[in-house]
């Protein structure tokens, strides 16, 4: 990204200046797919079991680096927008090789294009490590799931679940091998989900407030209610918006969560054996 930033800025031609392309869009789908740049930022929350001093640590940590994270975008969108232009931008599939394409040719676009295939790998093998512990966490709640719970303690990991999200993660990558474009179909797959799954978060803030309202609770919501309203409020409006771009293709990842949701009742059955184990 560094290089990037620095072969637009400073060393690529200025971009003619030219009318950006006429659109239609709307603010909301626009928003859909700039967050979904930052997606990702709440899986460091996931480990927050293993950061020092986590109640008091957590807040600064994810602030600080998504402040970090946000400047090198807005750096990286300014480099895009003076070297090739709003129309450059619009018309290419593959801004970073383009870009140092003009300082350093053909030799340039094929570095970036090796670097952007390994920090695919990378994301992956963050994605892989926050994902399987959700799926962990899940088999020690409920019994039947009990298989994804299993801690190989060899490794230090959570073996099983990283071969069922392993397993998941092939059977949807073969799936946008036959779709027309990949790209489009995991965001219609996954943009719904995602940000249904984010409001009940919020929402389920305030639910367990009013339930359990004296209960311990390590990490107190700053600025609380007026932050996670906030936080509710632009979820739905995602949300509402992901679901007019995806349309029909949202039933898809709806139905999957669907039937999470109706399996969660059968699964959650714990004999009373069970219980004075846990």
């Amino acid at each position: 990204m560094a290089l990037v930033i620095a072969a637009g800025l400073l060393l690529a031609p200025e971009a003619v200046a030219a009318p950006p392309p006429v659109s239609e869009t709307s603010l909301g789908l626009v928003l859909v797919f700039v967050l979904l740049s930052y997606g990702g930022w709440s899986e460091a929350a996931y480990l927050s079991a293993e950061l020092r001093d986590a109640p008091r640590r957590i807040m600064p940590v994810l602030i600080g680096s998504l402040a970090l994270i946000t400047l090198l975008y807005l750096l990286v969108n300014l480099a895009y927008l003076r070297a090739l232009g709003l129309a450059g931008m619009a018309g290419s599939e593959a801004a970073a090789a383009d870009l140092l394409g003009l300082v350093w040719g053909q030799s340039g676009a094929v570095v970036i294009s090796v670097a952007v295939a390994v920090a695919a790998l990378t994301s992956a093998n963050a994605t892989a490590f926050t994902g399987a512990r959700s799926a962990f966490a899940l088999g020690r709640d409920f019994p039947r799931l009990a298989f994804l719970g299993l801690w190989r303690e060899r490794e230090g990991t959570p073996g099983n679940a990283l071969l069922i999200q392993g397993g998941a993660a092939l059977l949807l990558v073969g799936l946008g091998m036959f779709a027309r474009d990949g790209f489009r179909l995991a965001v219609e797959y996954t943009a719904p989900a995602f940000w249904a799954f984010f409001l009940a978060v919020g929402v389920a803030l305030f639910v367990l407030r009013r339930r359990e309202p004296d209960i311990d609770r390590p990490f107190r919501v700053p600025l609380y209610p007026a932050l996670p309203t906030l936080f509710c409020l632009s979820s739905a409006y995602l949300l509402f918006s992901s679901l007019a771009y995806t349309g029909m293709g949202a039933l898809v990842g709806g139905a999957v969560v669907a039937v999470g949701a109706l399996l969660v009742p059968t699964l959650d059955t714990r004999s009373s054996r069970s219980e004075e184990e846990t």
